[in-house]
């Protein structure tokens, strides 16, 4: 089974030496889980889009610097690829950016966020009952991100959410899974991170609180990804 990696975003130049692209992260860590499952990586960023949906079993949408509310001709033929996923039935799971774009696509809404920059480990709430989800009342990984889903599409659910993130997880039927965190970040990526922006997004106080949470919390990252392996498993 081929699942289609669709990267709209990739790790900071200054990072690539030592980790692997956000495309890749999803590519090993899930292939680790579930071999079966093969992936291919399309740059749409760069404008380099399948030749169709068709071209694979499943999809995945990364994060990104991006706005997912942007109207850069790349993210639009994104969108109307994601209707077109949809459409056809076919699996889609969405990272932060990939988790806006995606509900966007479908009738959401998604802008900055007036209480500003979700960083470090967010502890989830989890709301809705999904026969699939690991046994958990809450769950908790990283966060990256300054923009949110502020008004979800009619056809999902929230099955995640935070007193900072309303809509922190959607889920559609057995067809799309979304985060707005990054189950894929270890606690050293986010903390290269912290410290890339430290002072430049991210005021030091905001910095410093994130550092103390990626210290102190336990992250649920490997029973998400494995998640997400049999999400995509199970449709494609």
């Amino acid at each position: 089974m081929k699942i289609g990696v669709l990267a709209a975003g990739i790790t900071p130049d200054a990072l690539l030496s030592e980790y692997p692209t956000y495309a890749e992260m999803f590519a090993q860590q899930i292939s680790a889980l579930e071999p079966s499952l093969t992936f291919e990586i399309f740059d749409v960023r760069l404008d380099e889009f399948p030749e169709s949906t068709d071209s694979c079993d499943g999809w995945l949408i990364t994060g990104s610097k991006s706005d997912a509310y942007g109207d850069d001709p790349w993210i639009l033929k994104l969108c109307e690829f994601i209707r077109e996923v949809d459409t056809k039935g076919q699996v889609l799971v969405g990272i932060c950016f990939g988790h806006q774009v995606i509900a966007r696509a479908l009738g959401g809404r998604v802008a900055k966020f007036d209480g500003g920059w979700g960083v470090g480990v967010h502890h989830y709430q989890v709301v809705e009952e999904i026969p699939t989800l690991p046994a958990m009342e809450q769950v908790a990984f990283c966060a990256f991100h300054q923009d949110q889903v502020l008004e979800k599409p009619a056809k999902m659910t929230t099955f995640l959410t935070s007193d900072f993130c309303e809509h922190a997880g959607l889920i559609y039927k057995d067809q799309i899974l979304t985060f707005q965190g990054h189950p894929e970040f270890s606690k050293a990526y986010e903390n290269e991170l912290i410290n890339m922006y430290d002072g430049v997004t991210l005021t030091q106080e905001v910095a410093d609180k994130a550092r103390q949470t990626v210290e102190q919390d336990t992250i649920q990252n490997q029973q998400l990804m494995a998640w997400i392996g049999q999400f995509l498993k199970a449709k494609a």
